[in-house]
């Protein structure tokens, strides 16, 4: 079954128009829009707007608010504990960045944990507004709790995913964003939706053995965390997740471990939460608060240049982190975003349902 191609801009047009049908302000429809899009144009199509009805589930459900008041509760000059008001994570993860430059811009460095929020798309959109700035961005955020620790069978961790974008001068910016288990959770329901079994490494049975089911997180199976097992290092999979957790939600008050409420609305919340909504971690660091920024720039741009000029493998090249999304981008801002026929299913029952025009 081949992907529908769609442009762009059709794609913004439909997505800020759910987005507003939720009762999102004209502004956080936009913003939010943008997180969504950013994801498919980059290539990372588990996080775009096949996301999109997820958030419309979770919004009747009543655990997403469209119109948060984002505060903050707790702040020294470079610190910041906000709460996000059960908003969508895509907008208030945008609002913590802004206030972590903020107190970068005044002190050099920001840092914002998050409390009482919600998925919050890529990681590395959230970072590259600081790298934007002349500011290395990062960004982190818990997850719905899918990954078993190492020689575990018990979900304890989510994907937990790490960004850090650094800015360049004439080289395309760094940006690294991973997830820190083998896979994310959206490239096994891509698998689904494309009917094929997962590689070995990505997943577990409900007794810890190497599983290939695609949906084998149905069967109380468990995602894997980076490395896979022990003998290939997961062990470092798993210490990298954990430090996710705790910096977003042990920081801020959010729910941590297999408290954090879960990205699917039709499971319940945990009964015995120790927080409030999903956390998310926000940094910020102004690059003269270290050397002058052209100066930085100018080796970022020597440091990229020389890896590029690394002897590659045969048949290979080697690629600088941001790369392959990049060139993706490059790509779909003319040929358009391949959408999967489920995903399109999917999309268009949310626009009968709200009134709005279907996805042709």
């Amino acid at each position: 079954m081949e992907d529908n191609i769609y442009s762009e801009s059709k794609l913004r047009e439909f997505t800020q128009a759910v987005f507003l049908k939720m009762g999102c302000s004209p502004e956080d429809a936009e913003k939010a829009t943008d997180v969504l899009l950013k994801a498919d144009l980059r290539g990372i199509d588990s996080h775009g707007v096949a996301r999109l009805t997820g958030y419309v589930r979770l919004w009747e459900a009543g655990r997403i608010n469209p119109t948060p008041e984002v505060t903050i509760v707790h702040e020294t000059p470079s610190t910041a504990v906000i709460d996000g008001d059960k908003g969508l994570g895509l907008i208030v993860a945008i609002k913590a960045m802004e206030i972590a430059m903020q107190k970068a811009e005044q002190v050099g460095t920001g840092w914002v944990s998050v409390k009482n929020s919600n998925h919050f798309g890529i990681a590395g959109y959230h970072a590259m507004l600081a790298a934007e700035k002349d500011m290395v961005g990062m960004a982190m955020t818990n997850a719905s709790p899918l990954v078993a620790p190492t020689f575990a069978t018990e979900r304890m961790l989510g994907t937990n995913p790490i960004a850090v974008a650094i800015p360049t001068d004439k080289q395309p910016m760094f940006v690294a964003d991973m997830a820190t288990t083998t896979a994310a959770n959206g490239k096994l329901e891509i698998l689904q939706r494309q009917e094929k079994d997962a590689p070995v490494g990505w997943i577990q049975d409900k007794d810890g053995n190497d599983s290939t089911n695609a949906f084998g997180l149905k069967d109380d199976g468990a995602l894997l965390p980076l490395g896979s097992d022990r003998e290939h290092g997961s062990h470092k999979g798993y210490a990298l997740g954990s430090i996710v957790d705790i910096f977003s939600a042990v920081f801020s008050g959010a729910n941590y471990g297999p408290w954090a409420p879960p990205f699917v609305s039709f499971l319940p919340l945990a009964k015995d939460p120790v927080g409030e909504g999903l956390g998310h971690f926000l940094g910020a660091m102004r690059i003269d608060a270290f050397r002058p920024a052209e100066e930085f720039k100018h080796h970022m741009d020597n440091w990229i240049g020389r890896f590029r000029e690394t002897k590659p493998v045969e048949g290979k090249k080697v690629l600088i982190p941001g790369d392959p999304e990049r060139e993706a981008e490059a790509i779909r801002k003319t040929d358009g975003i391949p959408l999967n026929p489920k995903v399109v299913a999917d999309l268009n029952e949310v626009a009968e349902k709200m009134g709005l025009d279907l996805l042709s």
